[in-house]
């Protein structure tokens, strides 16, 4: 049995199902062949009910043995440490996926995820739209050059970087096409396929225990 155990929700309702976070670390574990179990906490008390462990009472969270570690980017970039298949092991290499891994953080996820709660909030007016189509505009330039983000190959930030842009109203103004090429490209991964699939069946399940 492994130690390592990625920990998530025990149910969700039906509109995040396939992109609460927890499925970043299981696309990791089925692209680096790495055993792994799934741990939950309850939804019903998710705000106070594993502090200890996620000290804002989000998932995903994950734990190896004596080691534990919180936010999803954190959990990819020691996930990747165990695996070459995520990260190489040259310094160009680790420092480039290193840098592109943080980038879909800090200078993607950072702008889209602000429009998108604006956006749902029936805000006519969204001033982030111009700041987030800046971005998308600049990524889209980085990956017309290129199929890969970073060592000429699939690494952990290509994953993470799909994975924020794979959010449909993300995508849904101006023509970006090496970007919906790359977003393609990366989502049609095996592991990818399996992770997703493995999360919605994993919430499915739970609708049947909450009767």
């Amino acid at each position: 049995m492994t130690d390592l155990t990625i920990w998530t929700l025990d149910w969700v309702p039906e509109g995040p199902r396939g992109f609460v976070r927890d499925l970043r670390l299981r696309w990791a574990c089925e692209e680096a062949g790495l055993a792994y179990t799934v741990r939950t906490v309850a939804f019903d008390d998710r705000a106070t009910n594993h502090l200890d462990q996620q000290p804002f009472g989000q998932v995903p969270f994950l734990t190896d043995g004596a080691v534990e570690t919180f936010e999803s980017g954190a959990g990819l970039l020691y996930l990747a440490k165990k695996s070459e298949a995520l990260m190489p092991r040259d310094a160009a290499g680790e420092t480039a996926t290193t840098q592109w891994l943080l980038a879909a953080l800090n200078s993607i996820e950072m702008v889209t995820v602000p429009w998108w709660f604006l956006r749902m909030s029936g805000e006519k007016d969204n001033k982030l739209t111009g700041w987030v189509e800046m971005r998308l505009n600049q990524l889209e330039k980085e990956l017309a050059a290129r199929d890969w983000l970073a060592a000429d190959r699939f690494t952990v930030a290509d994953l993470l970087m799909a994975d924020v842009l794979r959010v449909p109203d993300v995508r849904a103004f101006g023509s970006r096409p090496a970007t919906e090429a790359y977003v393609a490209r990366v989502t049609d991964r095996p592991a990818f396929k399996k992770a997703h699939a493995d999360q919605i069946a994993h919430f499915e399940a739970a609708d049947a225990a909450r009767g």
